[in-house]
């Protein structure tokens, strides 16, 4: 739930480019195989994330397309979303390959979360950018955070889980999803040894106590 469409505006559609209707249909098509695809790669990942959401608090920007790790030994929080989504890189960015420039995420939504020990770093390329924090007696805290993950692990547990919602309907992290995409949501969520490959994160207030940024030879 995550970027804006890719899709041609019909201002666009002129005799002068002739292209621009069949990139439109292009568009359209990927979001309706997006929406298919969400469907098991929700189920896979069944609950372990921390999340984004289109047209709410998702992201407003175009990603890097450059993936990052994300691990706390343990996560709490109230107010549980997940759902699969769309992320869209810069137009030309190197780092489109052979994907269009889309990416496939879980979508998840947490609106109150505290962390514990919280490692962050993204490969630069022979070294690693790491950000870490929480990991004396003051937590990390974040309301409204959202996360657009490819890869989730961990040991989760959830109370009164609901699972199958239609992703428009959500109201636990007040973040609302796609009409007709696949969803889950719960009262609380906690995740023991968090491990996520993300690409984008938001959040409303994100407070980093003993906050340590340095360059390294390794990942989290």
């Amino acid at each position: 739930m995550a970027s804006s469409s890719d899709v041609t505006s019909s201002a666009d559609r002129t005799p002068g480019n002739p292209e621009s209707g069949s990139e439109e249909r292009r568009g359209r098509v990927r979001m309706r195989r997006a929406a298919v695809m969400a469907v098991p790669a929700t189920l896979v990942t069944a609950g372990l994330a921390v999340l984004t959401a289109q047209g709410a608090l998702g992201v407003q920007f175009a990603i890097s397309g450059m993936p990052f790790t994300v691990t706390a030994t343990d996560l709490t929080g109230t107010g549980f979303e997940q759902f699969g989504s769309l992320d869209n890189m810069a137009e030309g960015s190197p780092n489109a390959g052979d994907t269009g420039g889309q990416v496939l995420v879980v979508t998840s939504a947490i609106k109150n979360a505290t962390l514990t020990k919280l490692c962050q770093s993204v490969d630069l390329g022979g070294t690693n950018l790491k950000i870490q924090a929480g990991s004396g007696s003051q937590k990390v805290q974040a309301t409204d955070l959202t996360t657009d993950s490819t890869e989730l692990s961990g040991n989760a547990s959830f109370d009164n889980i609901e699972i199958g919602n239609d992703a428009s309907t959500l109201t636990k992290a007040g973040v609302k999803g796609p009409i007709g995409v696949f969803s889950q949501q719960a009262d609380t969520v906690r995740i023991a040894n968090l491990r996520q490959v993300n690409y984008a994160t938001t959040a409303g207030v994100f407070k980093l106590p003993g906050l340590k940024l340095s360059f390294s030879s390794s990942g989290c």
